[in-house]
């Protein structure tokens, strides 16, 4: 609600600024040094810029603001708590205050009382945020719509403030990916301190199992990620087999050689493929195309897995088809009609032009969609779960039962997992390894358009 209310002070102020440089001037716009929808402009981002700045600072630091305000209401018995302790009654504190423990038996008075005193503090602070956030928003309307005068350059300073936003969204997003590696990065060393790197890179065999009890068996796990590297690249490989040859044949089609009419039709019928939740695929591989090798498999008497790395490959390529397919026609559009003219002109065919002349052309392009159906094909989860299985078979046999590396991430961190472990951080270990291998998939991807790339006026 705060975000809409947001947006609707952005377009009120608008309109105010654009009536009043309409009517200082009298309806004359030509005495205006800027057009009156650039004072509005200029108004409304001002506002919109103050609001948002002051409810994100707001948001980010209420709940530490309303612990700290609570820590000076809370019973002794509580205050006095060690640090894992009190974290323990503050999740019991919100949980009473959210009516999720309303058990005699597990909350206590002091509880019941912090919960008390927390509700109060919340709808006191929810108060003061509104006066301020009133507050703030007409200091910002005041300074900007005072500022509206016939010879003000509402034009730039609007510009400038544009400009500004989007220095902050980009930095936003430099800071989310650096975010993202530092975090991958911190624990995976953590894993690494209590796990090998070579042990991890070089091991042949993955089990991670670690016991709750000494006495246990398998005490200490095997995490060699080899086993997933050769299924992670198994399935990618059956995959983009089946994608490429298909989806780069069917743009040719689509662009070169369809008629408008079906083109019209036939394009956005195969993009559908491209909205069809994995999950999806998941189901149509283990319960249609799985079974159906294994049939093939004991007719041919051949050795097929209820549960293989074919039926997951080639349930993930149909799924990469749309990408490839879309992505390399768009290219292949882009080529210009002077290239085609010029080659038929020369006594060329229309193939001879599409292998000679056309596929050069894009080649950086087609070369950059097929690298991003690999990396999609790297990173897909689910239908490795329920056509592949969760095995971690060493094996290039596509026949066989295999897992990846995101199956065994998003394996080793389902329940309730503490991050203390070799078993819970080795998912970050693998996570900054399929970090490793997209990021060098993008490099050689740049590096295919940077040299291969030409410009055609």
């Amino acid at each position: 609600m705060i975000i809409i209310l947001i947006f609707f002070i952005f377009v009120i102020t608008f309109y105010l600024g654009y009536w009043r440089a309409k009517n200082i001037v009298q309806g004359n716009i030509k005495n205006l040094k800027s057009l009156p929808h650039y004072h509005g402009w200029y108004v409304g981002l001002i506002c919109f810029l103050a609001s948002l700045i002051f409810f994100f600072i707001w948001w980010t630091s209420q709940t530490h603001i309303n612990e700290f305000i609570l820590h000076w209401f809370l019973p002794h018995d509580l205050r006095s708590l060690e640090s894992e302790s009190f974290k323990l009654a503050l999740n019991q504190i919100y949980n009473v205050l959210e009516n999720k423990l309303t058990s005699p038996d597990t909350t206590t008075s002091s509880i019941l009382e912090a919960a008390n005193h927390l509700k109060i503090i919340q709808n006191t602070t929810s108060f003061v945020f509104y006066i301020c956030f009133t507050i703030i928003v007409l200091s910002a309307f005041i300074l900007s719509f005072g500022k509206i005068k016939p010879n003000f350059s509402a034009g730039k300073k609007a510009e400038r403030i544009i400009l500004f936003i989007f220095f902050i969204s980009s930095t936003l997003a430099i800071t989310t990916t650096v975010g993202i590696i530092l975090s991958l990065l911190f624990e995976a060393l953590r894993f690494f301190q209590r796990v090998p790197l070579n042990e991890f890179i070089f091991g042949l065999h993955w089990s991670p199992q670690i016991a709750l009890r000494a006495d246990q068996t398998a005490s200490s796990g095997s995490f060699g990620m080899i086993p997933l590297l050769t299924g992670s690249i198994l399935i990618t490989v059956i995959a983009m087999i089946i994608a490429v040859p298909v989806g780069l044949m069917s743009a040719i089609y689509l662009s070169e050689y369809a008629p408008r009419s079906i083109r019209t039709i036939v394009k956005p019928v195969l993009e559908i493929l491209a909205g069809i939740p994995t999950i999806v695929y998941g189901f149509f591989a283990a319960l249609t195309v799985a079974p159906f090798l294994k049939d093939i498999g004991d007719t041919l008497n051949i050795s097929v897995a209820s549960e293989s790395a074919l039926a997951a490959g080639l349930v993930m390529g149909i799924m990469i088809i749309p990408f490839i397919s879309s992505l390399s026609d768009d290219i292949i559009n882009a080529v210009p009609q002077s290239l085609r003219d010029g080659s038929y002109a020369l006594g060329a065919t229309q193939s001879e032009t599409i292998r000679h002349v056309i596929l050069s052309a894009a080649l950086p392009g087609i070369i950059s969609a097929i690298l991003l159906g690999v990396s999609r094909a790297i990173g897909e989860t689910m239908i490795v779960v329920m056509a592949a299985g969760l095995s971690a078979n060493l094996t290039f046999n596509p026949f066989n039962s295999v897992t990846t590396m995101t199956v065994q991430i998003a394996n080793l961190l389902v329940g309730d997992q503490e991050f203390d472990n070799p078993k819970t951080l080795a998912a970050f270990a693998l996570g900054l390894i399929l970090f490793i291998m997209t990021f060098i998939l993008n490099i050689i991807a740049l590096y295919i358009v940077k040299k291969y790339r030409e410009k055609y006026e």
